[in-house]
């Protein structure tokens, strides 16, 4: 059986996960971004208790078809963005498509109506917060970072970062260091 969870984006939310499964004895053969397979079917009664395990960290098991279908979309986009090494050369319309087997228009018109973004805003946004995450890293210069998340140029790269966040890559980096000093200090 599959069960969705919505707002399970990182490694301390799968684990969280794990240990609410754990401590409901409900056996699991994985444990994904957004989703989990569980071994048997659950219980209405299993189902209530872990959705409340879960709210208590912040996370929601779904029930409904586009609810589930609005996770996939934003796990597959946040698997891409920030764990995989380099993103697909492929258009991303394509490459979501293909990892959920679902038209893209169809995926694109569902996530618009439910989130009131594109899909391609919900990229771009993921995209400057991993170009923050970089900047701050301050291991890799901004060509460097432009290259990695698909940019054209580093012109489009600051254009769109300063149009997210409203600096420019360069002040942020600055601040950023800023910050760090400042903690350093204390």
């Amino acid at each position: 059986m599959k069960l969705y969870i919505k707002y399970m984006v990182s490694l301390r939310c799968k684990m969280v996960v794990k240990d609410a499964l754990d401590s409901l004895n409900i056996k699991y053969l994985s444990i994904e971004l957004g989703q989990v397979e569980t071994l048997e079917e659950i219980n209405e009664q299993q189902r209530i208790q872990l959705s409340e395990i879960l709210l208590k960290s912040g996370l929601q098991l779904l029930d409904d078809k586009k609810s589930i279908l609005i996770e996939k979309i934003k796990n597959v986009i946040i698997e891409m963005v920030h764990y995989l090494d380099e993103l697909p050369k492929q258009n991303y319309s394509d490459y979501i498509s293909e990892k959920l087997a679902y038209d893209y228009t169809y995926l694109a018109n569902t996530f618009s109506e439910v989130q009131g973004i594109t899909i391609q805003h919900f990229i771009i946004n993921h995209k400057i917060e991993k170009a923050k995450e970089l900047l701050l890293y301050d291991e890799l210069n901004l060509t460097q970072i432009a290259y990695k998340l698909n940019y054209s140029s580093v012109a489009h790269l600051s254009n769109q970062f300063k149009k997210v966040t409203g600096l420019c890559p360069s002040f942020y980096k600055q601040l950023g260091k800023k910050r760090k000093q400042n903690l350093e200090d204390i």
